[in-house]
C-alpha cells in the first residue's frame, strides 16, 4: 500500500500541470471557443429541463419539434447541427425563462466572454 502512495507522489512531481483557462475548447485551441462553451452550456440545462420534466426523447423531441435522433445527439454533446439560438428556443419550450444580461468586462480582459448560469 505505501508503495503505491509513494509511487504516485513521485510521479505527480515528474508530471507538469498545466492548468485551464475554464474554456476546454480554447484550451484545445478550437475555434469560437467562446461559442461553443456556450452551446455545450445550454445543451446541460436542456438535458436537466427533460429530467426533470420526466420526458423520454422521443416526447421531447415532439414537444420541441425536432426528431429523436437529433435529441439524442443533443443530448450527447454532439452540437454541431444546433445553432445557439435553436438551443434558447428550446429552452423555452420546456418551460425555462432566460434573462440575458450584458456587462462590461473587467480591465483584466480585453474581450468579453460568454457565461450560461442556471437558477
Amino acid at each position: 500500500m505505501w508503495h503505491s502512495i509513494e509511487l504516485v507522489a513521485e510521479v505527480k512531481d515528474k508530471v507538469p500541470v498545466q492548468h485551464g483557462s475554464g474554456n476546454v475548447f480554447a484550451d484545445l485551441g478550437l475555434p469560437d471557443a467562446e461559442e461553443r462553451l456556450a452551446k455545450a452550456a445550454l445543451a446541460v440545462r436542456i438535458g436537466e429541463a427533460i429530467q426533470s420534466l420526466r420526458l423520454t426523447q422521443a416526447q421531447a423531441a415532439r414537444r420541441l419539434g425536432a426528431d429523436q435522433p437529433k435529441i439524442s445527439r443533443l443530448l450527447r454533446g454532439q452540437l454541431s447541427g444546433f445553432s445557439t439560438e435553436r438551443l434558447l428556443h428550446f429552452l423555452t419550450l420546456l418551460g425555462r425563462d432566460i434573462e440575458i444580461v450584458i456587462s462590461h468586462a473587467p480591465p483584466s480582459r480585453h474581450v468579453g466572454r460568454v457565461h450560461v448560469a442556471g437558477a
